[in-house]
């Protein structure tokens, strides 16, 4: 795909996005979207939020507590309270103890029945993820799991430790994934979540993972796959066969568009933009049909 073409599918995403499983899979669609009804009490949900940062202080964003707030806010606003929410990864911005506490304490203000965490690049720093897992891991400070909730087998990996510029799965997590998915049937509905996006989104960035195929091949027996990462803090959305792939807003600040500027990084915006860039994303996924419809709306108040 040439540059130009990849960047039309490009839209800005924002604080959360909630999906709903029915009967032709997952449908997202934004925590704000007024536009559209309210979800019934019948349909069960979950939330992804991504990118926190908190510990973060630079001129892309003076109070990312504040805006994660914003997040929080919204999923707890919500008409029915998600099953779980996820957070794919960079939850702080340099993993020190007093980043990790402060982050653990908003998202125990969540209602949603269970909270979990995959790592970004930003949670490992230095100890590998030690203090992360060991708040955040599930049981011995496990670094993957699955679990099942809101009607989907959900299988949370790390793919940020001992990189270099592309994610990393590694071999053990890669036969870890084999066996657990080998114990389900082609018609559960499957969603993935990891920090680094499980495509080839933009490699000269390190917007991707080395040993993607691998684990995508394991997917594509199942009638619906939903992977869910972070990390380039702007939404993207692709489908490969039965597999759709969604990237996520960061709550913090937005990053550059793939190739736009020499380097990926806090992308700072004039005085009062910030909010266009962390914005709402509706995704419908049309009945009989493999297109997904996008409404995007940024979080600017709207007059």
């Amino acid at each position: 795909m040439k540059r130009d073409e990849f960047l039309e599918c490009m839209a800005w995403g924002g604080t959360g996005v909630v999906y709903g499983l029915t009967n032709h899979g997952l449908i997202g669609r934004s925590l704000a979207d007024a536009s559209v009804k309210p979800l019934s009490a019948a349909t069960r949900t979950f939330v992804q939020i991504s990118d926190s940062h908190i510990g973060f202080n630079g001129k892309a964003n003076d109070d990312v507590i504040a805006t994660f707030q914003q997040a929080i806010d919204k999923i707890n606003a919500l008409p029915v309270a998600p099953e779980f929410v996820i957070h794919t990864g960079d939850l702080t911005h340099l993993s020190k103890p007093d980043q990790l506490d402060t982050v653990k304490q908003m998202l125990g203000t969540i209602k949603t029945g269970a909270f979990y965490a995959v790592p970004g690049e930003h949670d490992v720093i230095n100890d590998n993820g030690d203090q992360f897992f060991k708040l955040f891991g599930r049981g011995n400070s496990q670094r993957w799991f699955s679990f099942d909730a809101a009607g989907v087998h959900s299988l949370a990996l790390t793919n940020v430790v001992g990189i270099t510029k592309g994610g990393i799965l590694g071999r053990d997590q890669l036969e870890w994934a084999r066996a657990d998915l080998a114990k389900q049937s082609p018609d559960t509905p499957i969603a993935v979540m990891a920090h680094i996006p499980l495509y080839a989104v933009y490699p000269d960035w390190g917007w991707t993972t080395d040993d993607q195929s691998e684990l995508l091949d394991m997917l594509r027996r199942f009638d619906s796959v939903t992977v869910l990462n972070g990390h380039i803090h702007q939404v993207l959305s692709k489908t490969d066969g039965k597999i759709t792939f969604y990237t996520a807003a960061s709550t913090a600040f937005p990053q550059p568009a793939p190739g736009s500027a020499p380097k990926p990084g806090p992308l700072t915006v004039p005085a009062g933009e910030l909010a266009k860039l962390l914005g709402i994303r509706t995704v419908n996924i049309v009945e009989g049909s493999h297109q997904i419809a996008v409404v995007d709306e940024s979080l600017a108040k709207q007059n």
